[in-house]
């Protein structure tokens, strides 16, 4: 069974979201960077499977931006969860337009943004390592 991968223009969709541990994020703000997009869920076992590589990854690799953007939750909620799930990197709460802007429809959804703010590639269903490192060469 293949999932479809979301619709996506070749210019990533701006968003400017929540950051679980205060302020806000924008895309716009990452342009020169590479910027791995994961859309998850606190309920959704393929990615709690995943985190473990999505947080190596982000510590090995700091030069590439890996942000979580938590599609259910409450700030608290999250904050609590991010512990003992393992979570390196940002969280932001997705809000339903960003979503929708991603055509997310399954998650987890991962979408790679190249420097340039243009969509790289992107992947629906769980995410190794491996598959996170080839994305973002």
């Amino acid at each position: 069974y293949l999932r479809p991968g979301p619709d996506l223009p070749d210019v990533a969709p701006e968003f400017d979201l929540v950051n679980i541990d205060g302020g806000r994020v924008s895309l716009s703000e990452l342009r020169g960077k590479t910027v791995v997009l994961n859309f998850w869920a606190t309920w959704c076992g393929p990615c709690r499977t995943e985190i473990p590589a999505f947080s190596k990854f982000a510590d090995e690799n700091p030069d590439i931006v890996v942000l979580g953007l938590a599609t259910d939750g409450t700030i608290g909620g999250l904050k609590a969860a991010r512990d003992p799930l393992g979570i390196t990197s940002p969280v932001l709460v997705a809000d339903d337009a960003t979503s929708a802007a991603y055509d997310v429809r399954t998650i987890p959804t991962t979408v790679v943004v190249d420097p340039e703010g243009k969509v790289r590639t992107s992947h629906v269903g769980i995410m190794m390592g491996w598959q996170l490192a080839m994305a973002t060469r």
